[in-house]
């Protein structure tokens, strides 16, 4: 069951779950009201990892249907504006990603970038919101998981070796048991804080986890294990059971 807004999409909504699954990077849509030529880039840039996390939707998706629990993705790229990052962040709207300079993001108004801090941005972050609030007046204490996905090599780095990372910053209470229970398949190599550090002020599960003193943590899948049906099965299995367990440990 899916609900639909122009910036963003709900699925599961009425599942009794104790999970929220969060996708920020789930689009590389370009709507037609920010750009009418796709910010100045290609179909082939659109489709690099620099305008979405590529498979992230559909392993959210996956992973919705294995724990019968919401989900809320973003309906917009992060090209126009990023949702896992502070409105405060000067890379908030990029005007260089990878190598790539987008040239739709260069000399912005501060009208336009007013418009997609509201019409986009916000828009995303108060269905959040609003979801958390009625699953507090339920009494229902909420575990966010945040699914992003990463390149296997950017343009100027080395090889990433990491099978899935596992982002945190202060709050370790969901991504301390998540890693003992990935720990258990010993084929799978996991990045701690890796590729990227989960210590990001104001990104979406410091505004929604650690403000809401929700446990929390955030799951990057490396994207060419995630790029068709058969990976995204695989891996949607292996981590629905790594967090219904770890769920299963926190309430102990």
């Amino acid at each position: 069951m899916k609900s639909c807004n122009h910036n963003y999409q709900i699925f599961n909504q009425n599942c009794n779950s104790k999970f929220l699954l969060l996708c920020d990077h789930a689009s590389n849509h370009i709507p037609k009201c920010i750009s009418e030529t796709q910010l100045g880039l290609d179909d082939v840039d659109l489709n690099r990892h620099i305008a979405y996390d590529l498979g992230a939707k559909e392993i959210a998706i996956e992973l919705s249907e294995f724990l019968e629990a919401p989900l809320i993705l973003s309906n917009f790229s992060r090209l126009v504006i990023d949702p896992n990052r502070s409105l405060e962040d000067p890379t908030s709207i990029m005007q260089i990603y990878d190598g790539t300079i987008i040239p739709g993001n260069l000399h912005l108004s501060k009208a336009k970038v007013y418009s997609r801090q509201t019409h986009f941005y916000n828009s995303y972050h108060n269905a959040i919101s609003k979801f958390i609030t009625a699953k507090k007046k339920q009494d229902i204490t909420l575990c966010i998981v945040s699914i992003h996905s990463f390149s296997p090599q950017l343009k100027f780095e080395g090889p990433r070796p990491w099978h899935i990372g596992v982002l945190w910053n202060r709050d370790t209470r969901m991504s301390d048991l998540f890693i003992k229970e990935l720990e258990k398949y010993n084929d799978i190599c996991i990045g701690k804080n890796e590729p990227y550090s989960g210590d990001l002020e104001g990104d979406t599960l410091s505004k929604h986890g650690t403000t809401n003193n929700l446990p929390h943590v955030l799951v990057e899948f490396r994207n060419d294990l995630i790029a068709d049906k058969t990976g995204q099965k695989k891996w949607g299995e292996i981590i629905g059971e790594v967090l219904t367990k770890s769920a299963y440990r926190l309430k102990e």
